[in-house]
């Protein structure tokens, strides 16, 4: 069985939880409206009158004005990320993160050891709570797509199982939003043929799927299907390490883009330098508003681990990748594959390049005190455009 843990408005809970005196009030995680700051979370009082993230915060604060607005802390979040991971490994060593707050695992080889897949689940959101006082939601199913879906159906707090004899019960109901490549165009055209949900799609043939929306529709019938053959793969065993995250509006502002990029660069080079490993090949993902998607990809001379040098040459894919400014973006990631072993010898060049030597001992020393402090110690100067100018007050370690 599958687990997809999911921690409920991740920064937002975890500053709710510093803060107490803001539980239960509208609290914004972001930039200030003056600084063309954007919501990076939102809590679920705040929800309430529309808010979410992505949004504009000057258009958040015009929804509820007696919102607070709090700065990014994105080491901190980090810190505190790595300790939830750790207790997932106590579960099973097959853990996937898809982000600083989710990850798939696959506790099929644990059950005899340690109870059922719910049992597992529930222990693994006491454990979170009891060491982090923190709630995690958890969907448990056959596979990664039911066990996502079923995560995000009673949050907070949820705990959501799927049993294998359950599939089709469970899925018919839901809307067809729920089905992954199903944006606002798609779901136009499946309400113009009728389909409003799952089980509507699940009882058309394969051929009228494939007929109206080509490859996509014969993946539309698996999934309504309930199947879903993907494995957990753990950042050890990766052919490529990656990040990526769906905005709930589409994002039109380059700088906003380019921000949430170089959030997502920093995690992924993080997470090679954690499992020892670099890689040659950078690949950006892009799904517009319609959900056509392209990637785009650059190879390295070198391979690499290094923040700085993944982010320029994400940032110019992201530069030369960007539609007109009326095409939204969805969906926005970065990968990083072609890896090997940090242990394996790099060929250097005759004269060893010094910025590229003072560049790794600062990812050496930043990584050092976010694992030892977990705290918002260090951070990139340009920043996200949702970190407010108090968060800067910090070192900053360049681009």
């Amino acid at each position: 069985m599958i687990l997809h843990v999911d921690m409920d408005a991740f920064y937002a809970s975890v500053e709710e939880r510093d803060r107490p005196e803001l539980v239960g009030k509208p609290l914004i995680v972001g930039g200030t409206p003056d600084r063309r700051g954007v919501v990076a979370a939102a809590n679920y009082a705040v929800r309430k009158f529309g808010v979410h993230s992505a949004m504009p915060t000057s258009t958040a604060l015009r929804l509820c004005p007696q919102a607070t607005v709090l700065p990014v802390r994105m080491s901190y979040y980090a810190g505190i990320s790595e300790q939830i991971r750790e207790i997932l490994f106590r579960y099973t060593p097959l853990v996937e993160p898809l982000s600083l707050d989710e990850a798939f695992l696959d506790v099929t080889g644990s059950e005899q050891l340690l109870g059922s897949a719910r049992d597992i689940a529930v222990k693994i959101k006491q454990d979170i709570w009891q060491e982090t006082n923190l709630v995690a939601s958890i969907g448990v199913a056959p596979n990664k797509f039911l066990a996502k879906i079923a995560s995000d159906l009673e949050k907070p707090d949820a705990l959501v199982v799927v049993q294998t004899e359950q599939v089709q019960e469970f899925l018919d109901p839901l809307p067809i939003g729920r089905l992954w490549g199903v944006g606002n165009a798609t779901n136009r055209e499946f309400q113009r043929m009728g389909v409003r949900t799952i089980g509507d799609i699940r009882r058309l043939d394969r051929e009228t799927l494939t007929r109206q929306f080509g490859q996509l529709g014969d993946r539309f019938w698996e999934l309504a299907h309930g199947r879903d053959d993907r494995k957990v793969i753990p950042d050890r065993e990766a052919k490529s390490i990656s990040h990526e995250t769906t905005f709930p509006i589409d994002i039109h502002d380059p700088e906003i883009l380019q921000s949430w990029l170089q959030e997502l660069t920093e995690q992924v080079a993080r997470r090679l330098r954690r499992y020892e490993l670099r890689g040659r090949t950078v690949q950006l993902k892009l799904r517009f508003a319609d959900f056509r998607t392209i990637t785009r990809s650059q190879t390295l001379s070198q391979p690499t681990n290094i923040t700085d040098e993944l982010w320029q040459t994400a940032s110019e894919l992201l530069k030369q990748s960007r539609p007109p400014s009326h095409r939204g973006i969805r969906l926005l990631g970065i990968g990083v594959s072609s890896l090997e072993s940090s242990q394996q010898r790099r060929q250097l060049s005759l004269f060893e390049d010094e910025s590229h030597q003072k560049q790794e001992r600062l990812d050496a020393v930043a990584d050092q005190v976010q694992d030892k402090f977990g705290s918002g110690m260090l951070m990139r100067g340009s920043g996200l455009l949702h970190r407010s100018g108090d968060d800067l007050k910090s070192i900053q370690t360049g681009p």
